[in-house]
């Protein structure tokens, strides 16, 4: 790989690449956001997903990150997250309503743009491919 080039990879690592090219101040409207994290950063990753973010997105990463700053990130069940937004946002439709605006899992992909980790299961990357 030549000087200045990126491996390309994903999740953690990938955050890890942009959050340090992105870092900045926390973001007043995100004070639960982890350290480093930036709307820049959730957009180039979102961009390169597909997705179009709007402020239905934003509101979501903002709900990812209080409940993993109310709880120990990580320490917390798929499920948990799962009923926790699903209660949440339940007068707008709901998982189904959450599953429109992140169509490779509201957990698993919101946690990624969010700057949060998934929890374990969120994500299974055996399923439908060869690992």
């Amino acid at each position: 790989m030549a000087a200045g080039e990126k491996q390309a990879s994903g999740g953690a690592e990938q955050w890890g690449q942009t959050q340090a090219q992105d870092a900045v101040a926390r973001d007043p409207d995100f004070p639960h956001a982890p350290e480093g994290w930036s709307r820049a950063a959730a957009e180039k990753m979102a961009q390169e997903d597909g997705l179009v973010l709007s402020s239905d997105h934003w509101e979501v990463f903002d709900a990812l990150q209080e409940f993993c700053n109310r709880h120990e990130c990580n320490k917390f069940s798929t499920r948990e997250l799962h009923d926790a937004l699903d209660e949440r946002f339940h007068p707008k439709g709901g998982y189904k309503y959450l599953f429109g605006l992140f169509p490779k899992g509201p957990i698993a992909q919101g946690c990624r743009l969010a700057g949060l980790e998934p929890p374990r299961g969120a994500v299974d990357k055996g399923f439908g491919s060869v690992v």
